[in-house]
């Protein structure tokens, strides 16, 4: 294997290794993806829920919550470009969907965390633009 080609993979195993132990029972390629696919779900499920509640309390803010619209738009479009790009070593390979899905689910991950920080800003942090809820 060629050294630009293991660290081009190396974020993907990084990912493959921390989501392991969900999936470790999964005795096919293919349980591996649907194992990997449910996951990427379940994180996304909890980022509209979030995505949702900030909403909720942005209806009074109309800019503001455009801007959240805005913002959120564009990085799904960036986490999806993102995923093809760092996963397109495998893309015609049955590694694919997990490497797709496990991309998808660890930056779906962080955008959570993100958007919890919004929901739990502590009064006076100017890094918020949820000011209530």
């Amino acid at each position: 294997m060629r050294p630009t080609l293991i660290l081009a993979l190396a974020p993907l195993l990084l990912v493959s290794l921390a989501h392991a132990d969900e999936c470790s029972n999964a005795p096919t390629q293919a349980a591996l993806n649907q194992c990997a696919s449910v996951q990427y779900k379940t994180a996304d499920k909890e980022l509209n829920r979030l995505y949702q509640e900030i909403g909720q309390g942005l209806k009074n803010q109309a800019q503001t919550k455009q801007r959240l619209v805005s913002a959120q738009r564009a990085w799904v479009a960036f986490r999806d470009a993102e995923c093809s790009y760092a996963t397109s070593v495998v893309e015609s390979g049955s590694l694919y969907p997990l490497a797709y899905s496990q991309c998808m689910t660890a930056l779906t991950k962080a955008r959570v965390e993100n958007l919890k920080h919004y929901l739990n800003c502590e009064e006076g942090d100017l890094s918020c633009p949820v000011l209530e809820l």
